[in-house]
């Protein structure tokens, strides 16, 4: 029996078309984006779409949605990036004289428009830029600077390794301090030199640096690798912060949904770069000896190994203009959320940085850029601690098959992280990490490694992982961390009131509940005894080639080697590439216990002259030679 009601028709290329438009259709409507919530998007219902073929057309037809369905989440739009933006003369990547002068494109200039916050896109070109300039936008991975900025990791004899770390351009208002007035009321120079491009709030970039070591597990340290950057974003967002680099005319009042640049800039090569180099003062080897911190090896033939030193004592906050009010109920909810969801050390919580009331006569400013920097490690730390809460737990079947998790942490919603993804596995984590994070804002256009800039150096800090400057003029390291340790004075101070009492290791090592760290993100053990993510901050104001390189580490290279150590190998280095590279591998060589190691080295102004200051690389050349020798003795392991 025949179902057709005529003869069959051929397959025509139309009918190929047809097929191709519809199935490309019903794929953009079932699409849903990226970064959705793993949650939100459990609980929508499946949105179903049913092909039918009519008998007299030979495409297919998609059928209408069902309009009670729930719409998909918006797009979450992302500021960070893993790479910074910069603006080079078209004649300097083709030195072509064929090429038209002028815009390569048939618009009039008056159908330009200035960049404004609802397009989402930061702006094409710096609008102090001079109209008849002739620029072309470079997109730079920072991963593929290695003249600026190099990282490398290594397990060690681990299984696998624990250690993450994230660099690139992070969106948020300037923080740095303005430039002087001499820098910026001359117009910009046209000598063809390229300058950095300004961020969507109309700022020079604010690059970002982090290394994270996780502990138990790679949950934690992934979690901050792929979500921190975006905590911060979104803290200066509901914070409102305001770029510092703002500055009101005589009698107008401040237009805050500006983002336009406010004044016309020095580029970096009428700022003389060089000549800030040919100006510093070398220290000689002699006035640096003494302050010099280098292991001895003692008449027994042993390595008499430096504790590292403490944080340098930074720059004090400087006030932000932002949303007080706003502020003040942001800071208050959170701690009230600690308090309920977590209690313990946190019922007389009082994180630093934070305001809780209005209070006039107080003289630190009520908003900061540290209180932006502490509310998201914070946030961060307790969404990653009550989304493990709610998961079942391997190990206490009892406890997975309760309604209400018994455990020290309360199981609630959490809120979700800024990219809408879910957080962890299918079980309860258990580890947790550390953290170090360096944010670096600049008042100009010139970029912070020039030899002429000025910038503002941010650091939030969390465990034992450790961040140091190099100072060019004595060749010695600045730490700019301090190793959270339980037997630390002050945190041995903030623990004892909760924790009954510190184990000692077979190191000799005080521990909390098994803990080496007194500070982490995660650990949810541990958290009402006060293992909380409270960042240690520290602003450093870095002057023109003051400093010759960041070098940010994971205790497998901070816990290995001294700080003058790590510094002067970076400084025999060619690039920070080269330099994170020979730090790792030399740790990784002389390591007794094998930890995971990385390592991020990031240039400075100072960089060309490095080697310089002070002793140079060679004084600690003795005892890294000693460390490699003891390394290869094969007698090494019975001694």
């Amino acid at each position: 029996m025949g179902l057709g009601c005529g003869p069959p028709k051929r397959w025509s290329l139309n009918d190929t078309y047809g097929f191709i438009a519809t199935f490309f259709e019903a794929q953009t409507r079932t699409y849903t984006y990226p970064a959705a919530s793993r949650c939100v998007r459990s609980q929508l219902p499946s949105r179903s779409f049913s092909v039918s073929q009519d008998a007299n057309n030979s495409s297919s037809r998609v059928e209408p949605p069902n309009p009670k369905a729930t719409p998909p989440p918006p797009p979450v739009q992302r500021g960070f990036h893993t790479y910074f933006v910069t603006h080079l003369p078209s004649s300097s990547l083709h030195p072509d004289s064929r090429i038209q002068a002028g815009p390569h494109h048939k618009l009039p200039r008056s159908a330009a428009a200035p960049h404004n916050a609802v397009s989402g896109a930061a702006p094409v070109s710096p609008p102090h830029l001079p109209p008849n300039r002739d620029l072309t936008v470079v997109r730079i991975p920072l991963r593929s600077a290695k003249h600026h900025f190099g990282v490398a990791d290594s397990r060690g004899s681990r299984p696998y390794n624990e250690d993450t770390n994230q660099a690139g351009t992070i969106d948020m208002p300037a923080f740095a301090k303005r430039a002087p007035i001499s820098l910026v009321r001359s117009a910009m120079n046209k000598t063809g030199e390229g300058t950095s491009a300004d961020s969507a709030y109309g700022d020079p970039q604010i690059f970002y640096f982090g290394v994270f070591d996780g502990h138990g597990g790679t949950q934690c340290s992934d979690f901050l690798r792929d979500e921190l950057h975006g905590y911060i974003e979104e803290a200066a967002q509901e914070f409102e912060l305001k770029s510092s680099l703002r500055a009101l005319r005589k009698g107008k009042k401040p237009d805050l949904d500006s983002t336009g640049s406010s004044t016309r800039i020095l580029s970096d090569s009428e700022a003389g770069g060089q000549k800030k180099l040919d100006k510093l003062d070398i220290k000689g080897s002699e006035s640096v000896a003494a302050e010099a911190n280098i292991p001895e090896i003692n008449k027994h033939g042993a390595i008499q190994e430096v504790d590292n030193p403490d944080a340098i004592e930074g720059a004090p906050p400087a006030p932000a203009k932002a949303s007080q009010s706003k502020a003040l109920r942001l800071q208050k909810e959170l701690v009230d959320e600690y308090k309920k969801t977590i209690g313990g050390y946190f019922r007389r919580f009082h994180p630093p940085y934070f305001h809780l009331k209005q209070d006039l006569d107080s003289p630190e400013p009520i908003v900061t850029a540290e209180a932006v920097l502490t509310y998201a490690f914070l946030r961060a730390d307790l969404d990653f601690v009550a989304a493990q809460a709610r998961k079942p737990d391997p190990d206490d079947p009892y406890v997975s098959d309760n309604a209400l998790n018994l455990d020290e942490v309360l199981g609630k919603p959490h809120h979700l992280p800024p990219s809408g993804q879910g957080i962890g596995g299918r079980t309860r984590f258990k580890g947790g990490s550390t953290a170090s994070v360096a944010l670096i804002s600049t008042p100009t256009p010139a970029p912070f490694w020039h030899p002429a800039a000025s910038s503002t150096l941010l650091v939030g800090h969390v465990g034992d992982t450790r961040i140091l400057l190099c100072e060019t003029a004595t060749g010695l390291p600045h730490p700019l961390t301090s190793d959270h340790r339980p037997s630390t004075p002050s945190e041995s101070h903030r623990l004892r009131r909760f924790a009954a009492s510190f184990v000692t290791d077979s190191f000799g090592e005080e521990r909390i509940q098994g803990l080496a760290n007194s500070r982490a993100f995660g650990d949810m053990g541990s958290k009402r005894l006060g293992v909380s993510a409270e960042p240690e901050i520290t602003r450093t104001e870095l002057g023109p080639a003051q400093y010759s390189f960041l070098v940010l580490m994971s205790d497998g290279v901070s816990g290995t080697l001294s700080d003058q150590e790590i510094v002067d190998i970076v400084k025999e280095a060619k690039t920070p590439e080269q330099g994170a590279k020979d730090v790792v591998a030399y740790a990784t060589e002389v390591s007794s216990d094998g930890d995971n190691a990385t390592c991020l080295v990031v240039r400075l102004g100072g960089w060309e002259r490095r080697s310089e200051g002070g002793l140079g690389s060679l004084g600690t050349k003795e005892i890294r030679d000693y460390r490699r020798n003891e390394a290869l003795d094969p007698r090494r392991d019975i001694r």
